[in-house]
């Protein structure tokens, strides 16, 4: 789930036999027109998606005043990291892909890296400090709960902390031609290219980071996580079959499931998405020798493309699956062809406050 998508050549570089015929092997791994086709235009229209998407739910949200609160204020700091990666990260990292060389110079080939691990940690930690709002509002309502002030400066620690442990990938990603060296003197279709690779003093070192940011990145945050929402639902379980059988509350604990229910399914699909990339890395680290030249191609391309949908996550699950941020569509879309007339709906937020004895749902989300 880190920077590393970036240096992955369909070729394994470190082991490459330098003769004609793995050379005339390696020409035949190259996709076919069709492929590439297909490939530029899911990745074109996961960076439309998620640019679009992201940002057409952050500006619903500050344009509403209601959905001014800790949840939503989180929710549009995932969808901010998820535009950067759309805007920097996937053009580059697809186009990589798809030649096998680097034609974007060493400074994009060092801010690629750095923006998609600063962005995907960012990330992780929102969902985590969403996790312990919605811990605190439903578990334990009389103790500590965060504010939106509090939020921002979580937000800015967050970015802040991203930024530190990111920096790694600034300083040891290279463009380098010792690939193409032998490759070259075949044909000059490879001759003065380049590729971006991590360039470390010695191969455990990297292998060290590549796991502690796994971990770091990926496991702890997602199993913290798990464990609020599986305490969430004992909870309301729990709530739920204490509370006398009256309409209004069974109401107010079934929209605060849905709601938690949302939640844990961003969670879930954005970690099924960076699944399949995190695992990839692992065995290129750890034994590259394992993945044949055009399997290697293949199943980092199929990788790399479901960790980006992970980038969509937001503007699916808690924007256009949402009726109220449907209804402002429609609005937002009628204004742009210039109808003056828009219907006035019930602008609920994502916002709970739990008394003593019961849950009290102030301005709670229309039905998704």
């Amino acid at each position: 789930m880190n920077g590393k998508t970036v240096q992955q050549p369909s070729m394994n570089l470190s082991t490459a036999n330098r003769s004609t015929s793995q050379f005339q092997h390696f020409e035949s791994c190259l996709p076919s027109f069709p492929a590439v086709f297909l490939l530029i235009t899911a990745y074109a229209l996961v960076i439309l998606l998620g640019i679009f998407g992201n940002l057409y739910l952050i500006i619903l949200i500050r344009r509403q005043k209601e959905s001014q609160n800790v949840t939503n204020i989180l929710i549009a700091n995932l969808s901010l990291s998820d535009i950067f990666i759309c805007i920097i990260c996937i053009p580059f990292n697809a186009s990589y892909t798809l030649m096998d060389y680097w034609v974007f110079g060493e400074a994009m080939c060092k801010i690629t890296s750095f923006v998609q691990s600063m962005s995907v940690t960012a990330s992780t930690f929102s969902l985590i400090l969403i996790a312990v709002e919605r811990y605190q509002l439903i578990v334990n309502p009389r103790g500590w709960k965060p504010n939106i002030s509090q939020a921002y400066w979580g937000i800015v620690f967050i970015w802040g902390f991203s930024i530190i442990v990111s920096i790694p990938f600034f300083v040891f990603l290279q463009v380098t031609d010792e690939p193409f060296k032998d490759f070259s003197s075949f044909t000059d279709a490879y001759l003065n290219k380049v590729v971006c690779i991590e360039v470390w003093p010695s191969v455990e070192e990297r292998r060290v980071f590549t796991t502690t940011m796994l971990i770091f990145q990926y496991f702890f945050p997602l199993g913290f996580i798990f464990v609020c929402y599986l305490k969430i639902f004992v909870c309301l379980q729990k709530r739920y079959g204490k509370v006398d059988k009256i309409r209004e509350n069974e109401n107010r604990i079934n929209e605060s499931k849905r709601i938690n229910i949302m939640l844990f399914s961003i969670v879930a699909t954005f970690a099924a998405c960076w699944l399949p990339l995190n695992i990839f890395n692992m065995v290129f680290d750890w034994n590259h020798e394992a993945l044949i030249y055009c399997h290697h191609n293949v199943v980092f391309i199929l990788c790399h493309l479901v960790a980006m949908m992970a980038t969509c996550i937001n503007p699916v699950f808690y924007g256009f699956l949402n009726k109220n941020f449907q209804k402002d569509l429609v609005i937002l879309l009628h204004s742009f062809r210039c109808f003056a007339s828009q219907e006035l709906y019930e602008n609920i937020a994502l916002s709970t406050d739990v008394s003593k004895g019961s849950l009290k749902f102030s301005n709670m989300p229309a039905n998704i």
